[in-house]
């Protein structure tokens, strides 16, 4: 039996979510909601010329998180539904048949992304797929309502971190296969971790990196 490791943005999913996003929010977010991303636009801007592209894309999510609190797991429920029928259309369903031929092959499936975990499970119900989903979490008080504040966000060493700790978890005594299917130079420990890393549908840079660690492309 192998495990199977599935990133979600630029991977199982070939859409932009931030760009989906924004659409959403044009629909359904109110003036304070707005003043929330615009601060947190501002600061990701500041922070992306400082620490690069991913640190603005993380500054940015978590500006968005903050515009959840106070919220219900219901009512954020009914949100993630909506996003995921907007942006269900750029699924990359070519890796939804591999996803399906790993699990008839016995392989446990899981769904590792920095990506909300509220938002993965409407992704993955939607898509009819039973697999595992360790990603980042929003914090509910003690009553049930968001706080607006964020788990460890699942990215880059975090990764591999994660996967270790859930077959821990498990009981794993012996080495298992673990596959890694991703898109981004945030995802290189995962690919040096796992002992088949495969490449979806890189960019020009991450192209390179794959044909130089001779790690197998996957393109549809």
């Amino acid at each position: 039996m192998a495990v199977v490791t599935v990133d979600f943005d630029g991977t199982l999913y070939q859409g932009n979510s931030f760009k989906v996003m924004f659409q959403f929010g044009r629909k359904s977010f109110g003036p304070k909601e707005w003043a929330i991303v615009f601060v947190g636009v501002m600061k990701s801007l500041i922070v992306g010329m400082l620490k690069g592209k991913n640190a603005l894309r993380i500054e940015f999510f978590k500006a968005f998180g903050r515009t959840f609190k106070g919220k219900t797991e219901e009512e954020l429920d009914d949100f993630f539904d909506e996003l995921v029928q907007m942006g269900k259309k750029d699924v990359n369903y070519d890796l939804v048949l591999k996803i399906l031929e790993h699990q008839r092959n016995g392989d446990t499936v899981i769904i590792l992304s920095g990506a909300l975990h509220p938002f993965l499970k409407a992704f993955t119900k939607e898509l009819e797929l039973d697999v595992h989903v360790i990603s980042t979490t929003l914090i509910f008080d003690e009553k049930g309502f968001c706080t607006g504040e964020l788990g460890e966000i699942i990215n880059g060493q975090e990764k591999v971190k994660q996967i270790q700790a859930w077959l821990e978890h498990q009981g794993a005594t012996s080495p298992l296969d673990v596959w890694a299917y991703a898109d981004s130079e945030s995802d290189i420990p995962l690919f040096q971790y796992a002992e088949h890393p495969v490449v979806v549908n890189p960019d020009s840079d991450m192209k390179k990196i794959a044909e130089e660690n001779k790690w197998p492309i996957f393109a549809s």
